[in-house]
């Protein structure tokens, strides 16, 4: 398994441990992880804090060609906002954990010539259909539609 999914995957069950939704993020510039993240809405209270947000927050300010050569990887297919994240920065290339319980802005990410590469891990699947199952309220809540 790549080891920035793995990477990924280790925040998303991180933010299972804590309470959270299992979705995890890291931030790669030059083959080295620069932010990790994971869902924390609902262990913060926050109405932003999905995983990728989170990553992008904790790798702090970078300069613009810092994230011009970046690589995000995230266990689940990135949402409208985080999308809207990754094309105002200019991450030019997204990793996917898997996109079967939720397909985000993949196609608006291609469309504006970000690379996309699904990976369809086991595990990411395995670990949001779980979650979602026991927590159905609160996936809707999360995505938006409740």
């Amino acid at each position: 398994m790549d080891p920035f999914i793995e990477a990924a995957i280790e925040e998303a069950r991180i933010g299972q441990v804590e309470g959270g939704i299992p979705i995890g993020s890291v931030l790669v510039h030059r083959g080295r992880i620069i932010g990790r993240g994971h869902n924390r809405r609902v262990q913060r209270g926050s109405a932003i804090l999905h995983a990728e947000m989170d990553a992008l927050e904790n790798a702090g300010r970078q300069p613009a060609s810092v994230y011009r050569e970046a690589v995000l990887y995230t266990t689940l297919s990135p949402c409208a906002m985080c999308s809207g994240a990754i094309l105002l920065y200019g991450i030019p290339k997204v990793v996917i954990g898997e996109n079967q319980t939720f397909l985000g802005e993949e196609a608006l990410l291609e469309s504006r010539g970000v690379e996309v590469l699904v990976m369809q891990e086991a595990t990411c699947v395995r670990l949001m259909r779980e979650f979602i199952a026991r927590n159905p309220g609160l996936w809707n809540e999360d995505i938006g539609v409740v």
